[in-house]
């Protein structure tokens, strides 16, 4: 899985410097900003290093799983497998994005990736730190079923490499492709603060999820990027820790342990008292 993306470094560069120019011509786009292109780049290299560390867990925790598995569909030499792979992992992907996005804490190990108010091709690698840790359970029915850890990390790395073309603005709609593929149309929604697009579109590769799951939102009105809470800030600790941070203050003031844990494992914005509101709350409230 590290050396498909790490092959492709060159490749992201070469697109960067390519949108970069494209985003002159185009004053509307957002565009590149100094420190926050820094920002992004810098958390691209922890999520590798991370990554390469957590591995020396997930692979033995995967080759466990497939140790004891209920089927046998993973064949490396079997193009179906490929394909059934192919479908499997992506479902798997879409759990793992959705509850990221659904419970609090999972939400505060995800929230840097969200949190550039610009929406370019290094938004892609601005990578989180501590989803490799809590990912690998939302992988493990692959190895249940019989993919070996080989081919889960392969399907994991093809699915991350997808997901980079799809942060740009440079790339309009693409017709039919629409209906079935994730795109950049649909992933620009995902990364909306706008208050119809909250934790909407958390598809991988296939949009087919979201539209079957009832988390599809499409592209009408111009995209706002970033959090509904900005942080307005390019340190890397408050980008990768604020949410931690806020999940603390919150425990620490609620005033009954049901409170407390409902600021952990709640929905983000979830408060006791109605202070503030989730995604879903605000859309029933808006109607969107």
């Amino acid at each position: 899985m590290s050396n498909l993306v790490l092959y492709s470094i060159p490749v992201f560069i070469l697109a960067m410097v390519l949108e970069g120019l494209w985003a002159r011509r185009h004053r509307e786009a957002r565009g590149y900003e100094r420190r926050d292109t820094v920002a992004s780049l810098s958390f691209g290299l922890a999520n590798v290093a991370v990554s390469g560390v957590t591995k020396l867990a997930s692979i033995p925790f995967f080759a466990w799983v497939y140790e004891h598995r209920l089927a046998d569909l993973g064949h490396t030499d079997q193009l179906w497998s490929w394909l059934v792979l192919l479908v499997a992992e992506d479902c798997c992907y879409y759990w793992f994005h959705r509850v990221h996005h659904e419970v609090r804490f999972l939400w505060a190990v995800h929230v840097n990736h969200h949190s550039s108010e610009h929406y370019n091709l290094s938004t892609a690698l601005r990578q989180t730190l501590f989803t490799p840790l809590t990912g690998p359970i939302f992988w493990a029915p692959l190895a249940l079923v019989g993919f070996p850890p080989v081919m889960i990390l392969t399907a994991q790395a093809w699915s991350l490499l997808y997901q980079f073309w799809l942060h740009t603005e440079a790339i309009g709609t693409l017709g039919p492709l629409e209906w079935v593929m994730n795109t950049p149309s649909h992933h620009r929604v995902h990364h909306g603060k706008n208050v119809p697009y909250l934790d909407r579109n958390h598809a991988g590769i296939f949009i087919v999820w979201d539209r079957l799951f009832g988390t599809f939102a499409r592209e009408d009105e111009r995209v706002v990027y970033g959090l509904t809470k900005d942080i307005e800030s390019f340190n890397l600790v408050t980008i990768g820790f604020h949410e931690f941070a806020a999940i603390a203050r919150d425990v620490r003031h609620a005033p009954t342990l049901g409170a407390k844990l409902g600021y952990v494992v709640a929905p983000p914005g979830w408060s006791h008292d109605g202070s503030s509101k989730t995604a879903r709350q605000l859309q029933r409230a808006t109607g969107a």
